[in-house]
Parts: structure tokens; C-alpha cells; sequence
């Protein structure tokens, strides 16, 4: 669904519309949360679709008893500077002290099939994109609470649900700022610039739009007298969240010679929602997007739907078939399947190259920003296009600031269903324990690892500093 931001604002000043509807940031409406923050750290959620095949992510230079283990599913980790990386991985090659390939943590508590929405993000079941199945916030919303910005956490997409059509504009997204909201996202580049970047870009539509919020602020203002009861309750909610966005405006103001600096070029084939840019101008677009936004200030926490069932790779110049990711998925459906899928994660390696890269050119304290970012590149399905969601294979990438000890190393936790093994629940508790959050557990439980009496609650001790 595209949202016209000007008529949301109004309609959602003057009361007509929800809260919940607030596009690609429902944080707007509410002052940033605060909480501890002792050094600042940022994130950035990559979710790509079809699972991530667990043989594809072997180190070539495996040793036989190693890869017996890896073969087997048996909890072993070696050190990367010792390893040869697979080919679609290395891009990164340079940067492997920095580099983590986590293996063993289950998706069973979000689930497999085509998508897991919102469930992916929240370690919960979220079926077929249901609004009442978004049981609380998920893990980006809750890391964005403990490293505060103007734009709180920023969500952006390439997805395209399977049989929909082409999406532009602000839609609606699949990270959930509380129980049965849905985040609304940036579907292409030039979207997300012109909303992050307006302040500098678009001067006289950021004095328009300041001009509005004033307005709407007076006039629900003047509404409050005589109101009493759930009435007054309602509009003065209406009035504190427009107050917000003012602030945030303010913030956003502020920061106008950082954005300068770090202001990105998006090439004319994205203006209109960029039918006529290729897969990959898009994602480099979005890229360099992302590193605007860090490096400015204007958010601390990004996710970013790189692809997904329908996202359209006949672009892709490996992609000589003119196949689908979702034929891929099936595998034998198609020849070449699995050399598809190393293609795009190629692709996929490229954005995460550039991150880095980046981010560590960035000056920032007596290191880089680099040092104090994570990047986590992730399926959204577990080890394949319909699961298992007993194994998501993930990439790490992360700064020497970094809370968590898991650099330069191949992990592989115990599998599913055994002693020791960790799920999606414990890996989000484990990320916000190590940044502030003290929560005992977040996430469902393993319904499986409940039945066999395993202890699965908390974070993976071995992980935190």
C-alpha cells in the first residue's frame, strides 16, 4: 500500500487515522526512547529469502575431520585467518578479523515456508503477514531504544511479494515497533533519499512540512479545552506525537553540515521508483543510502530487505536462464539452481563489501565508524527456500568495539534438539544483553527443544564480552 506522507500527516492530525499507520517509522509518533547508552553502537539487518543452503557455507579448506563434523552437524569452530573463504564470500576476504559465520542457531520459534514477515525479526511465529500474530517489538525496534536517534530505526526493501506488483514509495514493511504493528519501509532508493536527506535536498518541502506540523499542533491544541475523558486522552496523544515529529525535525535540523558531508549521489535511473535501474544499481543505491544515513547521525539501526520470493533478478547478468528466486528455491525444477543461489549472494557480498568498507574510511573517535557498528547478514527462512528452520546459516560482520566475541571465526553450535543448542531467541537475547537491555529471554520458546526438557532460555553466555 502507498502512502502519501502529506495526507498521513494530516489525517493522523486531525485523529482519522491510526497511530499505527505512521510510514516506515512508527517511533515518529512517540519521543525516541531512552536507555543505556555506554558507546554508541549501530546495526544493520540484511534479510534475504529462499534460506541459506547449510553446504554452501563449507570452508574449502576444511580439514576431513572438520568437515566430518560440519557434514554431521556437530558443535566445532576454527579460525577464519586459517580458513579459505567460499568463492561467493570472498569479497570479504580482507576483511575476515572481522568476520563471523555463526552456524547452528534455529528458526524454529519463527518458522519456515515462503516469508516469516515480521516473525523473523521478533522470534515468533508471524503466519502469513497476520496483524494480530505481532506478539511485541522486534529486535531492531529494541536495539534502536537503547541507541537513540532521529529517525529511530530506518527499514528499507526490495521485496516483492510474490504476485504483487513492482512497489515504490513507502509501503508497508515487516519489522513491528510494538504487539500488532506493522513498520512501514522505503521500497526503492529514491524514496529513501528524498525522506532521510530532505532537510539538505529539499529545503522548501522541509519548510512546508514544518509549517503543516505547526499547524496541526496549534489546532489539536485548541481542541484539548473542554475536552475531558477518553476524548481528551485521545487528543492529547494526537497532540504529543506531533510534538515528536516537530522535535524530531529539530534533531533532524541540527545535524544539517553532517548530512552535507555524508550526503549520497543516487543516479537518475531511480527517479519514479527506478523500473528502469537493474537489481544491482538498486542495491547499490540502497547501500549507499544506508552509509549516508549511519554516517550523518540520522538513524543507528537499519534493516534491509535485500530480495525476497518475488524480487525480480532477470537483471542479474549470471542469470542467463531468465529464472525466478522463486524457481530457484525448488531447485530441481532448474539446472544450475545452487550455482544461482552462490551468484546472489555474490551480488548480495558486494553491498556488504561496500558497508565495510565504508564505514572503516569514516573517521570516528580514535577508530572508524566501522568499529562500532555489526553488520548481520541473515535468512529469513532458516537453510532453505521451504526451511528446515532447524539451521540458518548467518555472516557477521563486526567492529573491534563490538560487545560480543564471536570475530574471526567459523562457529558451529550444537543442532537442534540437543544439548547446548542455542535458537533465534537466544541469539536476539544475547544481542540486546550485550548492548543494555538486561531482558532474561526474548522470543518464543522451541516447542521441540520444550518437549525434550533442554534448557533454552537466556543468552549464549559464551558469546558476551
Amino acid at each position: 500500500m502507498l502512502i502519501n506522507r502529506r495526507e498521513l500527516l494530516k489525517k493522523t492530525g486531525l485523529g482519522t487515522a491510526s497511530l499505527a499507520l505512521t510510514p516506515s517509522f512508527n517511533h515518529l509518533m512517540a519521543a525516541p526512547a531512552k536507555g543505556p547508552s555506554a558507546g554508541l553502537h549501530r546495526f544493520v539487518f540484511i534479510r534475504k529469502s529462499n534460506g541459506n543452503l547449510p553446504q554452501q557455507f563449507d570452508l574449502p579448506s576444511f580439514s576431513s575431520r572438520e568437515l566430518k563434523k560440519h557434514n554431521e552437524k556437530q558443535a566445532f569452530e576454527v579460525d577464519l585467518a586459517k580458513h579459505e573463504l567460499p568463492d561467493w564470500l570472498k569479497g570479504l576476504d580482507g576483511h575476515k578479523e572481522n568476520m563471523t559465520i555463526l552456524h547452528g542457531i534455529s528458526m524454529s520459534v519463527s518458522g519456515g515456508g515462503h516469508y516469516s514477515y515480521s516473525g523473523c525479526m521478533g522470534a515468533y511465529k508471524a503466519g502469513r503477514d497476520i496483524l494480530s500474530n505481532i506478539k511485541w517489538a522486534t529486535v531492531d525496534f529494541e536495539l534502536a531504544k537503547l541507541f537513540p536517534s532521529p529517525f529511530g530505526h530506518v527499514e528499507m526493501s526490495l521485496a516483492v511479494p510474490h504476485g504483487r506488483d513492482h512497489r515504490t514509495g513507502i509501503v508497508s514493511g515487516y519489522s513491528a515497533p510494538a504487539a500488532k504493528q506493522r513498520n512501514y519501509c522505503y521500497a526503492d532508493p529514491m524514496t529513501a533519499y528524498q525522506e532521510l536527506f530532505k532537510s539538505v535536498t529539499n529545503t522548501d518541502e522541509a519548510a512546508s512540512d514544518k509549517a503543516l506540523l505547526d499547524y496541526l499542533h496549534e489546532k489539536e491544541n485548541r481542541r484539548l479545552k473542554g475536552l475531558d475523558g477518553d476524548e481528551r486522552l485521545k487528543i492529547s496523544d494526537q497532540v504529543e506525537s506531533l510534538q515528536s515529529i516537530r522535535d524530531r525535525k529539530t534533531k533532524v535540523e541540527s545535524l544539517g553540515d553532517k548530512i552535507k558531508q555524508h550526503l549520497p549521489e543516487i543516479d537518475p535511473v531511480h527517479a519514479d521508483g527506478g523500473e528502469d535501474a537493474t537489481l544491482p544499481q538498486k542495491q547499490a543505491a540502497f547501500t549507499d543510502v544506508i552509509v549516508g544515513a549511519l554516517a550523518s547521525g540520522l538513524t543507528n539501526v537499519v534493516t534491509y530487505t535485500i530480495d525476497d520470493l518475488g524480487t525480480d533478478i532477470t537483471s542479474l547478468p549470471e542469470n542467463e536462464q531468465k529464472t525466478s528466486i522463486h524457481q530457484i528455491g525448488h531447485g530441481g525444477q532448474i539446472a544450475g539452481a545452487a550455482k544461482m543461489r552462490n551468484v546472489i549472494k555474490t551480488h548480495h557480498m558486494k553491498q556488504v563489501t561496500t558497508l565495510v568498507t565504508k564505514l572503516k574510511s569514516i573517521p570516528e573517535g580514535n577508530g572508524t565508524m566501522f568499529d562500532n557498528t555489526t553488520i548481520i547478514y541473515m535468512p529469513e527462512t532458516g537453510a532453505g527456500h521451504h526451511g528446515p528452520d532447524t539451521e540458518a546459516p548467518m555472516v557477521l560482520m563486526t567492529g573491534k568495539n563490538s560487545k560480543l566475541d564471536i570475530t574471526g571465526r567459523y562457529i558451529r553450535l550444537p543442532f537442534h534438539s540437543t544439548e547446548g543448542h542455542k535458537t533465534l531467541s537466544n541469539w536476539y537475547t544475547t544481542l540486546l544483553n550485550a548492548y543494555g537491555n538486561p531482558i532474561e529471554h526474548y522470543g518464543d520458546l522451541d516447542l521441540t527443544m520444550l518437549r525434550n526438557r533442554l534448557d533454552q532460555t537466556g543468552a549464549i553466555d559464551r558469546f558476551l564480552v
